[in-house]
């Protein structure tokens, strides 16, 4: 009986796996779009192939020749192609409901945990993830909050039956939370700095100084745990030791122009290979420093207040031009209030940012390209190019504008993601609802 049941068993696998191999490998021609590239480029009527999940072809339908006899073919004329967006620096898929403590799976307890892993606690069946992939976000980094240094990041695919068949890149980088001062600096005449407010600037400075004593002390024992040739296994020491060798990416979340220094040459003086600031509201304040040391940013969300009284109201929103003008690598994220929900309107934050001074094609690079080349998959997507990965999606407006965007059809890897979700089913069934009682 047992043996029946085992070859029965084997049997689904074996299907379900052949049926994966199936839809993966089937051959796609999508003609007539506007593809948009990723890298600046826009080629009016083209034609795409997508083969083995790869774009196999690209360019303009008068030079690409194709026999659509070997393939499914869409006919796209008036329709537009985007590369796949990737949303970094996102709790989704290990937050579901903020209220519920036993579907937050986000941070553990203590300050120093750079030993856990995303990966294996990502959830495929989230409901939210399925909404967000819905308006073009395929790919997301997800990352652990929480301490001084919370934890190791991986890339996800928003799609996939579990976290290892989801899995894009496993544990890409270290998220270190760098402690920084509030502002004690009051600016104006409106606020009267008492003997209260200067008691509580010397503690959490005392704080502060604590808190990085500590990551030094941190990062010298890993040093020398690294010198040595027997030892006894240290999960923590050993899950940093990719920093020194450039097989990870230390993530630095900073936002103020001190933090965002002390925590560059901080990394300068243990060598980290690879550095990237997130948040960085106040990067506008110190450009010049950032590109000497040629660190990429995740920049937090345009749509949000200055930090200083005497700061424009929308520096925020001017930030990307700031930026993008001074030759810095850089890229957008959702992160702040309902960052999981919220994140769907990712694209919304780059067409923002035309409004402020950066043409569609540049913004779509910082949610498209920027993202890739900072979370080191540009060789494997963030544009529509021969021989990457066939991630992309195509829509009947532009994917920039909340109201003209409309997604009919999603590709990840070379196949075919439906664009269902519990929202759209929820509206299929109302409007079926008052359609009959019409």
């Amino acid at each position: 009986m047992h043996k029946f049941l085992i070859i029965i068993f084997l049997s689904a696998q074996w299907g379900f796996s052949q049926d994966l191999n199936e839809e993966n490998s089937k051959r796609y021609i999508l003609t007539g779009g506007t593809a948009h590239i990723g890298n600046g480029e826009v080629i009016e009527n083209s034609t795409i192939i997508i083969e083995n999940g790869k774009i196999v072809a690209i360019g303009s339908s008068d030079l690409v020749i194709v026999n659509k006899k070997r393939g499914i073919t869409y006919n796209l004329m008036g329709k537009h192609i985007y590369p796949s967006f990737i949303l970094p620096n996102t709790t989704l898929g290990l937050v579901e409901i903020d209220a519920v403590r036993a579907t937050r799976d986000e941070r553990e307890t203590g300050n120093l945990n750079p030993n856990v892993r995303t990966q294996i606690a990502y959830n495929t069946e989230s409901i939210v993830a399925s909404t967000v992939r819905a308006n073009g976000i395929l790919l997301a980094q997800i990352t652990p909050r929480g301490g001084l240094i919370s934890g190791t990041s991986s890339i996800m695919k928003l799609d996939g039956w579990n976290w290892e068949d989801a899995t894009y890149l496993k544990d890409d980088g270290i998220h270190l939370y760098w402690p920084e001062l509030h502002d004690y600096h009051y600016h104006g005449h409106s606020h009267i700095f008492t003997a209260s407010d200067i008691t509580e600037e010397k503690e959490e400075k005392s704080k502060v100084l604590e808190a990085i004593s500590s990551l030094n002390h941190l990062f010298q024992k890993v040093q020398q745990y690294s010198k040595l040739k027997q030892k006894e296994t240290d999960l923590r020491l050993k899950s940093l030791q990719g920093l020194f060798t450039g097989q990870q990416t230390l993530y630095i979340h900073v936002n103020g122009a001190n933090g965002i220094k002390e925590s560059i040459l901080f990394s300068k003086k243990y060598n980290i290979k690879k550095i990237v600031i997130v948040g960085a509201s106040e990067s506008w304040r110190i450009t010049d420093f950032i590109l000497k040391n040629d660190i990429p940013i995740i920049l937090g969300r345009v749509h949000s207040l200055p930090n200083h009284a005497e700061d424009d109201i929308d520096q925020a929103y001017k930030t990307p031009k700031i930026l993008k003008e001074s030759g810095i690598l850089f890229c957008l994220n959702y992160a702040g209030d309902m960052p999981r929900m919220g994140s769907r309107n990712l694209p919304f934050l780059a067409g923002t940012t035309v409004a402020y001074g950066l043409t569609k094609e540049e913004a779509l690079q910082l949610i498209t390209l920027n993202p890739a080349k900072i979370l080191g998959i540009d060789d494997r997507t963030g544009s529509l190019e021969t021989g990457k990965e066939a991630n992309l999606f195509i829509s009947s407006g532009d994917a920039l504008d909340m109201i003209s965007h409309n997604i009919e059809m999603l590709f990840l890897m070379g196949k075919e993601v439906p664009l269902e979700n519990h929202q759209t089913r929820l509206y299929q069934k109302y409007l079926e609802k008052f359609q009959l009682e019409e």
